[in-house]
């Protein structure tokens, strides 16, 4: 108990502590006044100053009688739970604390820790957050005079204590107004992780571009150079014109080689049918001049049908999709090797390339909406079809899955070559997979777990 001793007039002792409440410039000088001081008004035995933390926690800060608090002294921890369990209940006044107060653990202790009767006074900043918790006891119990004067005089201890605190920082003078709104927080943080429940269907964006689902590849016929093209890259054409033409320079130098054999052989063989009729010899020799004639023959009608393969027809009605003639213009090809596509119009679909760092979850039948850049505002709808079980190298250089897709109705503006962006719909999951699915990838890529 203080050495102090209380003054005869209450009044005077009441202004002489808000006069030196006011007077201090540390937060440890004002609690010191409220443990010790605080005797001159009202007698007790023994008080305990409890102050907030940024949590809003009461933390023991000052006994009166002692110099120093030992956190983990067998007092002191009663101490602390004690005020953990009045904290909720003591709101805007001082309150008389008796052992019906405190849960049957506790209690069993208040005898050999404190005398009969016991008053908590809150420490309240202006606008009424709470910033502390002062705890006294004696023997005599509290009156309502005793307890008027202490609301008062702590009112004073609490804008006091507030003052000094507001010139501790920004930070920490945020960090208490923040705390003044924690029912708001606690309903905002509460809506969020029930937000994170909220069922949502999965999507991801990938580039896409109009292709023909059921296109045909017109190859080159035969080793050669392409010479020229008749039709222009994505035009129409009809069934039987001509697309492409290999150069047929050879071919006809070698078929007028073949023509001039050709004459020979037959006049080989017709001299020596005239000659059998004299000579056995002659006659011997016609059969194998004969063979030599059909020989030529095949091989001249050969290079007949060779030179009617150097114009390249479309076998249907159709689109020809290809680059740029002039790079295709002189270039050797061999046979086999796709030079056009021949899509039909009719049956356009969409080839999504879905980098494999934003896969999702894809069935048959998934939803698709395609973007296209000429017409961003009129998305086309489409159903998947089919998708790649192995990634390959886009046209970008990144390994995507190849998916396509067919539009739900033909659509005049989704012609072929055209590109865009893809949203491709996967199944439902919670709004928590969707937020935390590529992080979490991250983190496990990173840590290795």
């Amino acid at each position: 108990m203080s050495a102090a001793r209380p003054a005869a007039d209450p009044l005077a002792a009441m202004l002489q502590l808000e006069a030196r409440s006011r007077a201090v410039l540390t937060e440890a000088e004002l609690l010191f006044v409220v443990a010790n001081e605080t005797f001159q008004l009202v007698p007790f035995r023994q008080a305990a100053v409890f102050r907030c933390d940024l949590f809003g926690k009461p933390r023991l800060k000052a006994v009166s009688g002692l110099a120093a608090v030992e956190d983990d002294a067998p007092y002191a921890q009663w101490l602390g739970a004690v005020t953990a369990t009045l904290w909720p209940h003591v709101k805007n006044a001082a309150r008389v604390i008796t052992v019906k107060d405190l849960p049957e653990t506790l209690a069993e202790d208040w005898s050999e820790w404190w005398p009969q009767h016991a008053l908590a006074c809150p420490l309240l900043a202006p606008d009424g957050e709470p910033l502390g918790l002062v705890l006294y006891v004696r023997d005599e119990p509290w009156t309502e005079q005793h307890t008027v004067m202490l609301n008062r005089l702590h009112a004073a201890y609490g804008y006091g204590l507030w003052a000094i605190s507001n010139q501790a920082g920004r930070l920490a003078r945020w960090w208490r107004r923040s705390r003044a709104q924690r029912r708001w927080w606690r309903w905002i943080a509460l809506a969020a992780v029930l937000a994170l429940f909220i069922p949502v269907r999965q999507s991801v964006l990938a580039p896409a571009e109009v292709i023909a689902l059921e296109a045909q590849a017109i190859a080159a016929p035969m080793d050669g150079v392409v010479k020229s093209f008749s039709v222009q890259p994505n035009r129409p054409v009809g069934k039987g014109e001509v697309i492409f033409t290999l150069d047929d320079t050879t071919l006809r130098n070698r078929r007028e080689v073949a023509l001039k054999a050709l004459e020979v052989a037959r006049a080989d063989a017709l001299l020596a049918a005239q000659k059998a009729f004299d000579s056995a010899q002659a006659k011997g020799e016609l059969g194998t001049l004969q063979g030599r004639v059909r020989e030529r023959e095949a091989e001249v009608a050969y290079l007949n049908e060779t030179l009617a393969r150097v114009q390249v027809r479309a076998p249907a009605d159709g689109v020809a999709v290809y680059g740029d003639p002039n790079d295709w213009i002189g270039r050797p090809v061999v046979t086999g090797e796709r030079i056009v596509l021949l899509a039909d119009p009719r049956d356009a679909g969409v080839l999504v390339w879905l980098p494999v760092a934003d896969a999702i979850n894809l069935e048959p039948g998934a939803d698709m909406r395609l973007f296209l850049h000429v017409a961003p505002l009129s998305p086309l709808t489409a159903q998947l079809t089919q998708t790649s079980y192995q990634a390959t190298l886009s046209p970008e250089g990144i390994a995507s899955y190849r998916i396509r897709g067919a539009f739900d109705r033909p659509a005049a503006e989704a012609r072929v070559g055209l590109k865009g962006t893809a949203k491709l719909y996967g199944e439902r999951v919670l709004l928590a997979y969707v937020l935390f699915r590529r992080p979490l990838a991250a983190l496990r890529e990173w840590t290795g777990l």
